[in-house]
């Protein structure tokens, strides 16, 4: 059973979708996440891009985020979204749209810019170096705008090299298990390493 951690909805459960079509980021995952960037959360613009049961923006909104976009391909997942939403409080502070992540940012460029992203596909898509790429091509991260990737055998590590990292920082770079890799990154406008 999902739950927020902390926060003014702590304790609130969190539904998730039955079956194995979304992947709900652990508890233990979770709660390392949000330890690292606990202090950067407050009043923050929030992009949850693969949502599935929501919780990530969520969580970011019952620690003080400003407002959360949730972002999903399943109406079934956005559904959840919603519910959870509005069991947590937060229906007001969110915005939902049933899209494909490419759609969605295609069409928000020059539009939408946040704060703190959270890049959770299923891991058998590997689309978090695309999904960043996409977002700063489309100018929708702000200036020291933290990214929280996800992901399963796409990277253990970021490449050193790879020109769409360049102007990010890592943060926290680490392992949970075998299949699952999490790193969190500010992006610097303007910066390349």
């Amino acid at each position: 059973m999902l739950k927020i951690i902390t926060g003014k909805a702590k304790g609130k459960k969190i539904l998730t979708l039955e079956g194995e079509a979304t992947r709900p980021t652990s508890e233990r995952i979770k709660e390392a996440v949000f330890s690292s960037i606990q202090f950067e959360i407050e009043n923050r613009r929030v992009l949850d891009l693969f949502a599935g049961s929501g919780q990530m923006g969520l969580e970011a909104l019952s620690r003080g985020a400003e407002s959360a976009m949730f972002i999903d391909a399943a109406k079934e997942a956005m559904d959840i979204v919603k519910k959870n939403a509005e069991a947590t409080g937060f229906f007001g502070a969110s915005r939902f749209l049933v899209s494909d992540y490419r759609n969605y940012i295609r069409k928000a460029a020059g539009r939408d810019v946040y704060d703190l992203v959270f890049v959770d596909p299923p891991y058998g898509m590997e689309c978090c170096r695309e999904s960043v790429e996409r977002l700063l091509k489309a100018g929708m991260l702000a200036d020291g705008a933290l990214v929280v990737l996800e992901s399963g055998t796409e990277f253990d590590e970021l490449p050193a090299e790879d020109e769409v990292f360049s102007s990010f920082e890592v943060l926290k770079s680490t392992h949970y298990g075998k299949k699952t890799f999490v790193n969190i990154l500010k992006y610097r406008k303007g910066e390349t390493a």
